[in-house]
């Protein structure tokens, strides 16, 4: 159907007027047609209104009503109109239906809820997880059904980037990992994962670890008095010596690897830091520089510290000693003879940093994103030779975790490399 247009109108207007004019001026009523048939006029669009307000109102039928003229024209536009919304509408309901079939499907509970609180809707596996009830819960607020203080707070702080771990609501047995995304306007989207038999496995793993490691420290510290009186027994035996050397090298390598073992359990059995207690980061570096100097003497090291003396933080200094006297051993075992290695400790803008820079061979781009994790080692041989056991940085990541830091890692072959990290100004005293 073409579009009624202002021309199509002015033609209609100008045939049903110009008879009733030239009607009036013959028949000297003029005044009295024109009355008649403006209210001829305005009765007959007034019908067809009529029709279509009991078409749209209080008809049920889809069958679309006879109209005249230009009534014909908008009664077709207006069916049209609807069926065009009846599509948008059966195409929405569609996506919504994917949309919650997939929720239905995935392995978590899944509940939409608005920026407010209110709760838009949730899946099946939300209402055994959360102990919702669901639609009886739709449009309540969501903190009034989680109440715990910490996932409130979550939510107030609408800081989503970690999840966070809580205790079930409705199974204190149950350890949940809740995940905040925001998506579309006003609109969040929540999904509480089942991690209990994760968490388990990773505090079962710690615990051996730490248990192992334990036990190990006594038969070791046994094994290296025995050595050392082997040793001076053998004086003159130069075969014996050499065997002596070899076993007191590998004993002290093992009680190297357990006691970082040991210090790595620590820090991740650490949930949280107690930031009330201060620690003097100058005094501990001194404390690093004048042992790592020791330790250079061998290689012809040159080890200089640029300390700022009052810079300190708070928080754990077992954790960060740890962190810090790592890298800078790190440094000295991996830098050849003659090499030399930086340290600073300095305030800036974004807070305090600490930097190890050294003159070694370098790290390939490859190892470099690996190199925090267990037990890895850019060369195994090379590694043996400096004791390195691969545990090393992974102490440093998991120390600076609790400070939402993170290592810094850059290097070149054949140019050295600097690792370093910032600490926030929230721990900065």
């Amino acid at each position: 159907m073409k579009v009624y247009t202002w021309k199509q109108l002015s033609w209609a207007i100008f045939l049903i007027y110009v008879p009733v004019i030239i009607l009036g001026l013959l028949t000297g009523l003029l005044i009295e047609l024109l009355l008649v048939s403006t209210i001829v006029h305005i009765g007959w669009h007034y019908y067809f209104l009529k029709k279509l307000n009991d078409w749209l109102w209080v008809s049920k039928s889809m069958v679309l009503p006879q109209g005249r003229s230009v009534w014909e024209h908008a009664y077709i536009g207006i069916h049209n109109m609807q069926q065009r919304n009846r599509k948008r509408r059966n195409r929405l309901a569609n996506v919504i239906s994917r949309f919650r079939e997939g929720s239905e499907a995935l392995p978590d509970a899944v509940v939409v809820f608005k920026s407010d609180g209110e709760i838009v809707w949730c899946n099946k596996l939300a209402q055994y997880q959360l102990g919702f009830k669901w639609p009886d819960d739709a449009g309540d607020n969501i903190t009034n059904l989680i109440r715990h203080p910490d996932f409130v707070e979550y939510l107030r702080s609408e800081a989503y980037n970690e999840p966070l771990d809580l205790i079930s609501p409705i199974n204190i047995d149950k350890i949940l990992e809740f995940r905040v995304m925001p998506y579309a306007k006003n609109q969040r989207l929540l999904i509480v994962r089942d991690v209990t038999n994760y968490r388990q496995m990773d505090e079962t793993r710690r615990n051996f670890v730490a248990n192992v490691s334990h036990e190990l420290r006594t038969p070791l510290t046994v094994l290296q008095g025995y050595i050392e009186i082997l040793e001076m027994s053998a004086q003159d035996n130069k075969m014996q010596l050499k065997t002596i050397k070899v076993l007191d090298q590998q004993t002290a390598r093992m009680c190297s690897l357990v006691e970082q073992l040991m210090t790595l359990s620590k820090i991740e059995g650490a949930a949280t830091l107690d930031f009330h207690e201060s620690i003097n980061i100058p005094a501990l570096l001194t404390q690093i520089e004048n042992e790592a100097i020791t330790l250079g003497r061998k290689k012809s090291h040159s080890v200089q510290f640029k300390v700022d003396p009052k810079l300190s933080v708070v928080g754990d200094e077992m954790q960060l000693r740890s962190a810090m006297s790592n890298l800078v051993y790190n440094a000295i075992n991996y830098t050849p003879e003659g090499g030399s290695i930086k340290v600073l400790w300095k305030k800036l803008p974004e807070g305090a940093y600490f930097c190890v820079m050294d003159t070694g061979d370098g790290i390939a781009p490859e190892h470099i994103l690996h190199l925090t994790e267990r037990f890895y080692r850019v060369d195994s041989s090379r590694s043996r030779d400096t004791g390195g056991s691969g545990l090393g940085l992974s102490i440093v990541k998991h120390a600076l975790s609790h400070y939402d830091t993170q290592l810094q890692i850059e290097s070149n072959i054949g140019e050295g490399s600097q690792f370093s990290f910032i600490i926030s100004n929230n721990y900065v005293q």
